[in-house]
């Protein structure tokens, strides 16, 4: 691989600047990835149609996993699109497509079509299910994903069902976050060897994969495959959620001894810390737990515990994030053009972390990336077959 450090991108600069990404489509964990290389400081272009409605319920500015990128208008199943996709292929580093097992084979850009035009392309394919095994070709989301894995399963209160934790485990933990690391491996392969691949990044992989601890604890002897009777699942008095007077929470995670003691102490109840692990002091325990927190309002309790080890911590709303004093100083949650949104994670020495970037209207730049990246001051249709068709790095 040979990135242009020229390439502009859309509005980060960071280590991945010069890095050129081409995303074919797709909605959650592929965008997500790409927003995140983008973020990186990748130049992402996104493959949108200008006339065609999409799914997602606010305008295109608001889709905030499209942050950062630039978008292109073309058409894939009309011949004249199909060339102009192939021609930026031709030039891309990393290409992303988050269609069913399939489809970018019938649209003429699978795999083999576009390792043919770009041997060093590290080609990123993002699905639920994989690209193999039984329900590779069937529809799903991600709580069918995650409640396939035991994750689900692993989420909810003793005797309740199991409760849904958003869409962050599969779409983005176990699927879009995978995609990236698998295309950061292949990139760095790529360099070594001329050579790109296909990097298959499954939700149900993915997540599987995020439950070894869980699995470690399972092979010890130490975790029941039962929800809210283990000591990460709330089934521990000190490591779980309490009600406030005034009815807001308190998250608790003092499992370690010296923070367990910290936290019994601050909250001033009787407990022995030697019995700590003690199940059968843990339903006294939580009650007395849970009549102290009921008994003063969630910003009295932030100030018991502030600045203690005692890892006690408020629930805060997502808009109430924004003011967090913790998540204010780092820039974890911002306001940016009128719109609540993550700010950049992880944070680089060498790079200033910079203002979340805008997400584009479909098509809006259509002539910059053919001209930045084909050197064609065209417009796209009139591109055709006079685009460059290949391209070796080494």
């Amino acid at each position: 691989m040979k990135m242009d450090s020229t390439a502009p991108s859309g509005g980060a600069t960071g280590p991945l600047s010069g890095l050129r990404v081409l995303e074919l489509g797709g909605i959650g964990p592929g965008p997500f990835a790409a927003m995140l290389l983008a973020d990186l400081g990748a130049d992402v272009v996104r493959v949108d149609r200008a006339d065609r409605p999409t799914i997602f319920p606010g305008t295109p500015r608001q889709n905030l996993l499209h942050r950062g990128k630039r978008s292109v208008d073309i058409d894939l199943k009309s011949p004249q699109g199909l060339a102009s996709a192939r021609a930026l292929v031709a030039r891309a580093d990393v290409l992303v497509e988050g269609f069913r097992p399939g489809v970018a084979e019938r649209l003429g850009l699978g795999p083999s079509e576009c390792l043919g035009l770009n041997t060093a392309l590290v080609y990123g394919r993002m699905t639920g299910w994989g690209q193999t095994g039984p329900l590779a070709a069937t529809a799903g989301h991600d709580l069918n994903y995650i409640g396939v894995t035991g994750a689900l399963h692993a989420i909810g209160a003793a005797g309740g069902p199991p409760q849904i934790p958003l869409n962050l485990l599969g779409d983005f933990a176990g699927g879009g976050t995978y995609l990236v690391i698998g295309v950061l491996a292949a990139l760095r392969e790529a360099a070594r060897t001329g050579h790109g691949q296909v990097v298959d990044a499954a939700i149900t992989d993915g997540v599987c994969h995020l439950l070894a601890g869980t699995h470690a604890r399972v092979a010890s002897g130490t975790w029941a495959d039962e929800r809210g009777v283990n000591l990460l699942d709330g089934g521990a008095p000190f490591y779980s959620v309490y009600e406030t007077s005034d009815g807001r929470h308190m998250a608790v995670g003092a499992i370690e001894p010296q923070f367990y003691r910290a936290f019994v102490a601050a909250l001033g109840v009787p407990a022995d810390p030697a019995r700590q692990n003690d199940r059968s002091t843990w339903p006294a325990l939580r009650e007395r737990i849970a009549a102290a927190f009921r008994s003063r309002t969630q910003s009295e309790w932030t100030e018991v515990f502030a600045g203690t080890d005692s890892c006690v911590t408020p629930v805060r709303s997502l808009f109430e994030a924004v003011s967090d004093p913790q998540i204010a100083a780092r820039g974890s949650v911002v306001v940016a053009d009128g719109m609540l949104q993550p700010g950049r994670a992880p944070r680089f020495s060498a790079h200033d972390d910079t203002r979340p970037a805008t997400a584009p209207e479909p098509g809006e730049h259509t002539a910059d990336v053919f001209r930045d990246w084909l050197g064609a001051c065209a417009d796209h249709r009139d591109q055709g077959s006079g685009l460059p068709q290949s391209r070796t790095r080494g």
